[in-house]
This record gives C-alpha cells, sequence and structure tokens, in this order.
C-alpha cells in the first residue's frame, strides 16, 4: 500500500513538472504586452508562491551594490560634473562679455533686449510643448488601459499565434515594439487562424499607435528638455546682465537708495493709483525728473505721418521711438500668458477691471511693452509689486502683480527690455481672491489718469509686434 501511494505521488509530481515545462511555450508573447504597464510586467515577474521574498532592508542593501545601481550612480555623478562644469564656463563667459560691453550703454540694452527676447522665445516654445504633450500622454494611457482591460484576450491571441507560428518568437519580448513585430511577422507569414485576425488585427492597430505614440512622445519630450536647459542658460545671462545694469545706474544716481525709500514713503500716504502717480511725479525727484522730460520730449518723428518703427532699432534712444497714441496694433504682451479678465469686465471684488489680466507661468520674464520713464517701483497696497511707466503724450502704463521688479524709479527703460519676474503665486489681492493657481500680471493702461481700453494697442500677432 505505501508502495503504491509513492507511486502515485511520484506520477502526480511528474505529471506536474510536465505540464509545468510545457508552459514557456505561451508565455513570452503574453510577457511582450504587459511588460508595456509596470504593473503587468510586475505581476508577470512575481516571486513564486514558495519563494519567501527578502527583507525590505536587505532588498535594499542588495539594491544600492547592485552593478546598475553602482553604473547609475556613476552616469548620474558624471551628469552633476557635467553640469558643474558648464555653469563654470557660462559663469567665465558672463564675466568677459560684460567686461566687454563696459559703460557702453547702448550694447548692454541690445544684449538685455536680445537675451530678454530669447528667455520668453524659449518660454513659449515650453508651454507649446506641454499643450502637445497633454493628449499625447492621454492618448497614449487610453490605449494602455484598453490593452489591460483586454488582458485575457490579449494573453490568448498571443498564446494562439505563437503555438501556430512558424517562426518561434524571441525567448522574451520586453517592448510593445517587440510584440508588435512579432504580430506582423505571424500574420504575414500566413500564422493566423482566420477567426483570429481580425482580433489579431485589432491588436496591432493598438500596439502600432501606442508605439507611434511613444515615439512621438520621447522627442517631445527631449526637445522640451534642450529648451530647459536654454531657458536656465538665457536666464542665468540675463540676471547678470540686469546687475550690471543696475550696477550702472546706481553709480550714475549717487542718491537712489534714498529716492526708493521716499517713495515707499509716499506710496503709504496715496490711497488710490491716481494719487500714487500724481504724489511721485511731483514730490520725488528722480520721478518729477522723468515726468518733465517726458513732457519735454514732443512727439516722436514720424514718416509720412507714420511711426517711425526703425527708430526702435537705436539701444542708445533716452526717449520713446515711437508716441504712444501712433502705436496701436504694436505692442506685445509684458509676459507670456492667458488672458484671463478683460477690460470693463468683472474685477472679481464687486467692481470693474480697469485693465487686462494674464495668467503666466512661475517665474515668467516680464518685459516693457513700450519705451517709458520709470515713475514708480515696489509694493502698493492690493497691487503687490507695483511698476508705473511714463510713455510720454499723457499715458501711462501700469503693471502688477510679479515678485520681483529689476528697475528703479526715475530709469528710463526700452520696449522689449525685462524689468521684472513673476513669482509663484498670484500678488494681487483681487487674484488672490479667485484661488488662482498660477500667477497672474495685471495691465493697465491710463490717458491722462483715466484708465482706458488697451486692446487697440496690443498686436494682432506676432508678426506685428513692436520689437525693441
Amino acid at each position: 500500500m505505501q508502495h503504491k501511494r509513492d507511486t502515485a505521488s511520484y506520477s502526480a509530481s511528474h505529471a506536474g513538472t510536465a505540464r509545468r515545462r510545457r508552459l514557456p511555450a505561451s508565455l513570452p508573447l503574453s510577457i511582450a504586452i504587459f511588460a508595456a504597464y509596470p504593473l503587468a510586467a510586475a505581476h508577470a515577474q512575481a516571486t513564486p508562491p514558495a519563494q519567501q521574498p527578502a527583507p525590505p532592508a536587505q532588498q535594499a542593501a542588495t539594491a544600492e551594490t547592485s552593478p546598475d545601481a553602482i553604473k547609475q550612480r556613476e552616469q548620474e555623478l558624471e551628469a552633476a560634473r557635467e553640469q558643474q562644469r558648464k555653469a563654470t564656463e557660462l559663469q567665465e563667459k558672463l564675466k568677459a562679455d560684460i567686461a566687454a560691453i563696459g559703460q557702453d550703454r547702448s550694447k548692454l540694452n541690445q544684449q538685455l533686449i536680445d537675451i530678454a527676447g530669447q528667455v520668453r522665445g524659449v518660454e513659449t516654445r515650453i508651454a507649446d510643448a506641454e499643450a502637445r504633450l497633454q493628449p499625447l500622454d492621454g492618448r497614449e494611457r487610453k490605449i494602455r488601459a484598453s490593452l489591460d482591460s483586454r488582458r485575457s484576450e490579449v494573453i490568448e491571441v498571443l498564446a494562439a499565434l505563437q503555438r501556430a507560428g512558424r517562426r518561434t518568437p524571441p525567448a522574451l519580448l520586453v517592448r510593445p515594439e517587440d510584440a508588435l513585430q512579432s504580430l506582423r511577422t505571424a500574420m504575414l507569414l500566413g500564422a493566423v487562424v482566420p477567426e483570429l485576425r481580425v482580433r489579431a488585427e485589432k491588436l496591432a492597430t493598438d500596439l502600432g499607435e501606442l508605439v507611434a505614440l511613444r515615439k512621438t512622445i520621447s522627442t517631445e519630450r527631449d526637445a522640451l528638455a534642450a529648451d530647459r536647459d536654454k531657458l536656465r542658460e538665457d536666464q542665468t545671462r540675463l540676471a547678470a546682465l540686469v546687475d550690471e545694469r543696475q550696477r550702472q545706474q546706481s553709480a550714475a544716481e549717487k542718491d537712489m537708495e534714498a529716492e526708493g525709500a521716499r517713495a515707499i514713503a509716499l506710496s503709504k500716504q496715496a490711497d488710490n493709483l491716481q494719487t500714487l502717480i500724481a504724489k511721485m511725479e511731483q514730490d520725488l525727484k528722480s520721478a518729477a525728473k522723468a515726468a518733465a522730460t517726458a513732457s519735454l520730449q514732443g512727439a516722436p518723428a514720424t514718416i509720412n505721418g507714420k511711426p517711425n518703427l526703425g527708430a526702435l532699432k537705436d539701444p542708445a534712444r533716452m526717449s520713446p521711438a515711437v508716441a504712444f497714441a501712433s502705436a496701436k496694433g504694436l505692442f506685445s504682451y509684458p509676459v507670456n500668458g492667458t488672458k484671463i479678465r478683460e477690460f470693463g469686465g468683472s474685477d472679481g471684488a464687486g467692481g470693474v477691471q480697469k485693465g487686462i489680466s494674464l495668467a503666466a507661468k512661475p517665474g515668467a520674464q516680464v518685459t516693457t511693452p513700450c519705451d517709458g520713464w520709470v515713475v514708480y517701483a515696489g509694493p502698493f497696497r492690493s497691487y503687490g509689486q507695483l511698476l508705473i511707466l511714463n510713455a510720454g503724450g499723457g499715458y501711462h502704463v501700469l503693471i502688477a502683480g510679479m515678485e520681483r521688479i529689476s528697475v528703479n524709479i526715475g530709469q528710463f527703460v526700452l520696449t522689449g527690455e525685462p524689468v521684472a519676474t513673476m513669482g509663484s503665486t498670484s500678488q494681487v489681492a483681487s487674484i488672490l481672491a479667485t484661488n488662482a493657481s498660477q500667477p497672474v500680471l495685471y495691465v493697465e493702461f491710463r490717458k491722462d489718469g483715466t484708465p482706458i481700453d488697451p486692446g487697440p494697442w496690443w498686436a494682432a500677432n506676432e508678426g506685428e509686434k513692436v520689437r525693441g
């Protein structure tokens, strides 16, 4: 009796072993499709029940000392060294460039405008790439979810194809590209039986779209990474140039620090923007000088009654190249962003919007839409950081909501010149009340103290915008 039980036990064990040995013939392609998904791949390579996993501490230690982990650390270290080397080279080049500029204001201005333009151009490319990636990522997730929901069907089709195929697929397929190639090869060789062909073709179509999407997304992400690297370099360069501009400005205006302190004190006495502008241009020496210069300049020269856009190419100019009133349809927004509030609409606090509001990216560059003299730069009531430009002819441009302003009162700035940067959150009280998730820039135009609709001044498209 004991002998029979032993024999039966052996037979059962042998049969089980034989079955386990036959299983791999139908597994590789099923592994292929699910290797495209992290969760499915984890299931396909799960630890057998009889094998107990190592303790977490031991697993971590093993992972840290594995050849792949060591190689990855070496690569990360090398990348960090390369980044540090590039940063050092950039700093040395910046020092040399700034030394070459010296006290030449026109060269410095041109560099500032050019680099600020590059920064905003890269910001635009990054925003466009992120917008393109969003639907691509969504479509990829949808295809993956569809394939995952048909897991049993996928395994059945792939297993049947492998059993009927005239060519044995690779022992282990780890990418959707491999699964797609195996499917196409099987169908090309006539290994697909009629009842499976429709299902196989549907699977091949989904895999083909997934593979194409992965390639497109990879290309977009590579370009996005390159643009982000370029943006960091340009921002570093721009910051150095801005510091040099302000250093030269401070050297020319010895009492600038005292003027800034007096401006803040005067701003606390003003209860509205019109009063603030009046106080600055009457009681503050630097702002008063700027306002007087603006009123004495007269109208800029025109050509056959039209603005002389060529005058904008002179980076050494000390007065507006184009009369504000005649520059309609020529200005670009001060920041890359989306308009979320129109002139004349609700301001979110029970009042009427006297300017426009632009939702921007954190840290975005702010440039001037026009030439003008700075008559105020600093915090003001519910506006956060506020910049006011006297553009001549009775026009003022107000820009608020930035985190940091990089120009001083009395300074003349050119169209497209960098003047501020956005923070990571909104600074304007009326915007804060709406729980906006991104920083918002507020822009207002005034004529003789009255807010006016800035709409007619904005360019309809990029090619028509005024460039410095």
